[in-house]
C-alpha cells in the first residue's frame, strides 16, 4: 500500500491512478491524519502531494513531521517536497524566477528513483517557491536551468523530493521514477487486482453485516449494479434492492432495466413507479440545484417508505466511488464551493438511521468495470455510460414538463442508437443530449418554424475528474443532426458542445 497525503493538489487523482496502474493499492488521506493511524495502516511508502499553498503562509497545510522518523520511505512532490525539507531544517523562499510548464531536467545521480532515466529529460514544473538550503544529510539529485534543487534525497532515511510533477504525462519518464519508488525503494508487490479486492470485500461485508439485512437503491448503472452483485455474492438474500422509477429516465429505460436486472442479477429487487410524485414536485422549478434537492428529497421519501417494509434492515448500501468522495470533501476538511450536489454522498443514512456500506468508495470507474467483469456481469451493464441520479431532470434546462421529457427522450434514443451503431459507445465516457430553454426560427417545407434547440454532449475521460470533448467526425455529427431534425417533432436546431472539464462540467446542470 502507498499512502498519499493530500495537500490540495489538482493532481492527487492522477498520483493515485499512477499507483493503481502498477497494481499497488493506495489511499488518499488529509494531512490531519494522526501518526498512530499511519502506523496502523502499515503503508510501504508515503507520497506527499503538491498543493496551491506556500509553506511560509500562516494557514498552509502541515502533517506531523514525526512521519519522517517512522522508517517508511517518503516521496514529496512540489509543495510536499518543500514541506518535508523545511520541516527537517531546510529553508524555502519565493523563487527569483517562477517556473511553470516544461523544463529540462538534468540528472546528477542515477541511484534509486532515477535508475533507468535519461541523463537529461523533460519535466513539468508548477511552482513559485524554491528550496534555498537543504537539511543536513540531503543531497541534490537533479536540477533545471532555473531550479537548482529540482530533486533531492536523504539516501539513508529513504526520503525523496521532486520539485516537478512526475505523475503528469508532460514528464515523459515520470512513470519510471514512480515505479522505482514503488518497487525498488518501497518494496511493493503487484498484488492489487480486482480479484483480490473482491475476495477481501466479500469477507469484510460478511463480517460487518452478520445476520442483519441490507437495503440498496438500485439505478441500473454500473456502480449500483456492481455494488448489488458484490453484496449479493457476500450475503445472498439478506440484500434487498429498491429500484425507483422517478419519471426522469430515458425512453423505455425502466422496462428495459427491469428485464436486464432480473435476467442477469439473481437478486431480490422491488420496482417502484413514483413518476407522478416526482413530476408534481418539479412543476415550474427551473433552478438546477433546486431540481437536484427536490429529486433527492422525493427519492428519499419514496425510498424510505419502501425500506420501512423491510423488517430487520440495519444497513444501507451505496455505490459511491472515490471521485464522488473527493469532489464532495475538500482536501483540508472544510466545505468546498458547491459545483453540483452528488446524489451518492450523504443524505439517506442520517434520515433513515441506517449504517452505511460503501464497498466501492475507494475505486475509480475503470476499476469498477474491471470488478464487474470479475463478478460475471454482462457487457451491457459493465459498459453502460454514467447516468446522473436526477436523470433527464438536469438535462432539461428550465422547466420539466411531460412534453419536454418526451422530446428529449426521443432525441436521446436516436443519438445513442447512432453512437452505438458507429462503434463509439465504449470509447466515450458519456454521450447525451440536452434540451435548452430557448427556441429558434427555422424553415421546414417552406414554412417558418419556431422550435426547440438541443445540444449534443460527448466526452472522453478516465474517471470524470477531468474530461475532454470528443472529436467525433463531422460527417457523423451531420448525420445525427439531420436525423433529429427530420425525424423528430419539436426540434429545429442541433448544437455540439466543444468545452472540456475544467472549466466546464460534464453535465450542463
Amino acid at each position: 500500500m502507498i499512502l498519499i497525503i493530500d495537500f490540495g493538489s489538482q493532481y492527487n487523482q492522477l498520483i493515485a491512478r499512477r499507483v493503481r496502474e502498477k497494481h499497488v493499492y493506495c489511499q488518499i488521506e488529509r494531512p490531519t491524519i494522526m501518526v498512530e493511524s499511519i502506523k496502523a495502516m502499515k503503508p510501504e511508502g508515503i507520497i506527499l502531494s503538491g498543493g496551491p499553498s506556500s509553506i511560509y503562509e500562516k494557514n498552509s497545510p502541515k502533517i506531523d513531521p514525526a512521519i519522517f522518523d517512522l522508517g517508511i520511505p517518503v516521496l514529496g512532490i512540489c509543495y510536499g517536497m518543500q514541506y518535508m525539507l523545511a520541516a527537517l531544517g531546510g529553508t524555502v523562499e519565493r523563487a527569483k524566477k517562477r517556473e511553470y510548464g516544461f523544463a529540462q531536467l538534468n540528472i546528477r545521480s542515477h541511484k534509486a528513483l532515477f535508475e533507468g532515466v535519461d541523463r537529461t529529460t523533460r519535466c513539468w514544473m508548477s511552482h513559485g517557491d524554491s528550496i534555498n538550503q537543504l537539511p543536513k544529510g540531503f543531497r541534490i539529485t537533479a536540477s533545471t536551468e532555473n531550479t537548482k534543487v529540482a530533486a533531492a534525497d536523504h539516501w539513508k532515511k529513504k526520503l525523496y523530493g521532486f520539485q516537478f510533477h512526475p505523475e503528469v504525462v508532460h514528464t515523459p519518464m515520470g512513470k519510471i521514477m514512480l515505479r522505482n519508488f514503488f518497487f525498488k525503494v518501497c518494496g511493493c508487490k503487484r498484488s492489487w487486482t480486482m480479484k483480490s479486492f473482491a475476495k477481501e470485500a466479500t469477507i469484510n461485508i460478511r463480517e460487518i453485516v452478520g445476520d442483519k439485512k441490507v437495503i440498496l437503491g438500485l439505478s441500473g448503472g454500473v456502480d449500483s449494479s456492481v455494488t448489488a452483485t458484490l453484496i449479493h455474492s457476500s450475503i445472498g438474500r439478506k440484500l434487498t434492492c429498491i429500484f425507483v422509477d422517478n419519471g426522469l429516465l430515458r425512453k423505455n429505460e425502466a422496462a428495459k432495466l427491469k428485464i436486464t436486472l432480473k435476467q442477469h442479477l439473481n437478486i431480490n429487487i422491488r420496482f417502484i413507479d413514483a413518476a407522478n410524485k416526482f413530476l408534481k414536485a418539479l412543476v415550474k422549478v427551473t433552478d438546477p440545484e433546486r431540481k437536484r434537492k427536490i429529486i433527492g428529497r422525493v427519492f428519499m421519501q419514496v425510498f424510505e417508505a419502501e425500506a420501512k417494509k423491510i423488517k430487520g434492515a440495519e444497513f444501507l448500501a451505496q455505490g459511491t466511488l472515490y471521485p464522488d468522495v473527493i469532489e464532495s470533501v475538500s482536501a483540508f476538511g472544510g466545505p468546498t464551493s458547491v459545483i453540483k450536489s452528488h446524489h451518492n454522498v450523504g443524505g439517506l443514512p442520517n434520515k433513515m438511521q441506517l449504517k452505511l456500506i460503501e464497498p466501492l468508495k475507494y475505486l475509480f470507474k475503470d476499476e469498477v468495470r474491471q470488478l464487474g467483469k470479475e463478478l460475471g456481469l454482462p457487457e451491457e451493464l459493465i459498459w453502460r455510460q454514467p447516468f446522473p441520479g436526477p436523470g433527464l431532470g438536469i438535462r432539461i434546462l428550465g422547466e420539466i414538463t411531460r412534453q419536454r421529457l418526451s422530446i428529449l427522450r426521443n432525441v436521446d434514443e436516436l443519438l445513442l442508437d447512432e453512437i452505438k451503431k458507429a462503434g463509439y459507445y465504449k470509447n466515450l465516457w458519456q454521450s447525451f443530449a440536452v434540451l435548452l430553454p430557448i427556441k429558434s426560427v427555422g424553415v421546414m417545407g417552406d414554412k417558418r418554424t419556431y422550435e426547440n434547440i438541443v445540444a449534443i454532449r460527448a466526452v472522453t475521460s478516465k474517471d470524470a475528474m477531468t474530461a475532454d470533448w470528443a472529436k467525433l467526425p463531422h460527417k457523423f455529427l451531420g448525420n445525427v443532426s439531420n436525423r433529429i431534425i427530420n425525424e423528430l417533432d419539436g426540434v429545429n436546431r442541433v448544437l455540439y458542445d466543444i468545452s472540456s472539464k475544467p472549466p466546464s462540467t460534464i453535465e450542463w446542470e
